[in-house]
């Protein structure tokens, strides 16, 4: 079934990920070729391909920060995240310079596409090696290591939710959202148990939560050391869609 689903699926997948391509194309790569080639112009007299990598660079770099604080991940993740935005679109770009470059030789359009098509499986590969390797070796992003002692405590959602877990093993909630697989919302009230399992690592920790009368999923942990943070899925697990306790301060 995954296989059919798959065939069906690719040909839409292909058209979708065509448009997304024009559209980066004529929103970043297009913009940043012609930005770093008028600067090279400008202040060297000539345009140099490390303008393409620099701007890059800068570009990208103020919307990861502020993601990275703003979102609590860490320093570290934004980093990654930066630099792998920041490579993937240097790449793109020099491909493009390098094609367009005045004192090339005229490309038809099935040889351009296919150096482009080329190019870009290489870069591909490169990347997706690249981060299985750090992702093996451990570099990255990785939740907390927490604690039954840590988790014990008062945990809110920010809009009036809040969840006790206190350190004999009780549960308080108040208007602490549940979802259906098809993210129908109900408020939970009520008492009941909890426990912390550490699992394997820190990817593996879970929170049980057990409450009267309500159907809770199981709290999963993710923030910083300084800033935990505990979540469930929202209806689908692969639509990414949370709902997020912080510690109530």
């Amino acid at each position: 079934m995954g296989i059919f689903v798959l065939m069906v699926m690719a040909p839409f997948v292909a058209v979708a990920g065509a448009v997304l391509g024009a559209l980066l194309t004529v929103g970043l790569v297009m913009p940043l070729l012609a930005v770093a080639g008028w600067l090279g112009r400008r202040l060297s007299g000539r345009e140099a391909w490390w303008w393409v990598p620099a701007l890059a660079a800068a570009g990208t770099a103020l919307p990861f920060l502020a993601t990275a604080v703003r979102g609590g991940t860490g320093l570290l993740a934004g980093l990654g995240g930066w630099l792998a935005v920041t490579a993937a679109l240097t790449a793109t770009t020099l491909v493009a310079r390098r094609l367009l470059l005045p004192d090339r030789p005229r490309l038809s359009g099935g040889t351009m596409l296919g150096r482009v098509a080329l190019y870009g499986t290489l870069a591909v590969v490169t990347t997706c090696t690249l981060a299985a390797i750090g992702l093996y070796a451990g570099v990255g992003y990785e939740p907390p290591q927490l604690s039954a002692e840590r988790i014990a405590g008062a945990w809110s959602d920010g809009k009036g939710g809040t969840l006790i877990l206190a350190t004999d093993g009780k549960a308080t909630a108040t208007r602490v959202e549940t979802f259906d697989f098809d993210s129908a919302v109900h408020k939970c009230t009520g008492t009941g148990t909890w426990g912390y399992g550490q699992g394997a690592g820190p990817w593996s920790q879970e929170v049980d939560v057990s409450i009267d009368d309500c159907s809770m999923d199981t709290w999963h942990v993710f923030g910083t050391p300084e800033r935990p943070k505990l979540f469930v899925y929202v209806g689908d697990p692969d639509s990414w869609d949370l709902y997020i306790l912080q510690p109530s301060r």
